[in-house]
């Protein structure tokens, strides 16, 4: 029975070298590090799955004006005068302004994913049908079916819209549609239709790095498709969840903050 128990215990060890080596790749059987908020001991620091974009992502450069000066038909440039940012050039105070932000509204799918609140993150968590997309700002969140679904027919229109995923190669590429008209693209107050597509295409280049591009594609505001340049993110290991901000928008706070500070400093 001894010698049985031993030879049990030498293959079990034999068994757990071999699956070290092979994920390894041969090379002192050392596993690829993995994406954790502290990087882990005895693994290959660099190697990585291209695939697995699960982490905190902060903006690291890029994608500045995101719309930029698109060309935009008569209906877009009617609807884009309507709208009051408090940013830029046409910046008026934020007690004369409607930004949907200045009521707690939700930011909406293209100001989320460019993280426009400064300094904020967004975390991927995959999972085998599908990828969550978690926003600080707002605590927001969207669901990226990759399960090949297709879009449903005729849908209300959302916050964030409907997206499905497929992988092209390394990339991810995201397709988004029903998107809720009343969000804006950037905080220039740049509007949209709820007809508007959306695509996005993720790449993890190495460990520490993920670049995104978007094309937006809605004929009735704007001439042509907008592609915006490539977008830089970097991994947070650190960023933990008690590290996170809790910076959901409060409607009773920011009315108080309204009443209390916004108006009176604007003469409202």
């Amino acid at each position: 029975m001894r010698r049985l128990t031993l030879l049990a215990a030498m293959l079990a060890t034999c068994a757990a070298l071999a699956q070290a080596q092979a994920r390894g790749g041969g090379r002192g059987g050392l596993g690829p590090c993995l994406n954790q908020w502290a990087l882990p001991s005895g693994c290959e620091v660099g190697r990585v799955d291209p695939r697995d974009l699960s982490g905190v992502w902060t903006r690291a450069g890029g994608g500045a004006g995101l719309v930029g000066n698109a060309a935009m038909t008569a209906a877009g440039q009617a609807k884009f005068l309507t709208n009051k940012p408090s940013f830029g050039p046409r910046m008026v105070p934020p007690a004369f302004g409607n930004d949907p932000m200045g009521k707690c509204d939700p930011i909406g799918l293209i100001r989320n994913i460019s993280l426009e609140v400064a300094g904020r993150s967004f975390e991927f968590a995959e999972m085998p049908d599908r990828v969550i997309q978690f926003f600080e700002w707002a605590h927001q969140y969207r669901t990226i079916w990759t399960d090949g679904r297709a879009f449903p027919k005729d849908p209300e229109p959302r916050w964030n819209g409907y997206s499905v995923g497929k992988w092209e190669g390394n990339t991810l590429v995201v397709d988004s549609m029903g998107l809720d008209e009343r969000t804006w693209l950037d905080n220039l107050g740049h509007p949209h239709t709820s007809d508007m597509r959306v695509q996005e295409r993720y790449t993890r280049t190495d460990r520490n790095t993920l670049t995104m591009s978007v094309t937006i594609t809605d004929p009735a505001f704007y001439a042509q498709p907008i592609a915006s340049g490539v977008i830089s993110f970097r991994l947070n290991p650190e960023k933990t969840e008690e590290d996170k901000l809790e910076t959901f928008c409060v409607p009773s706070e920011e009315e108080a903050f309204n009443k209390g500070i916004r108006d009176p400093a604007a003469g409202k």
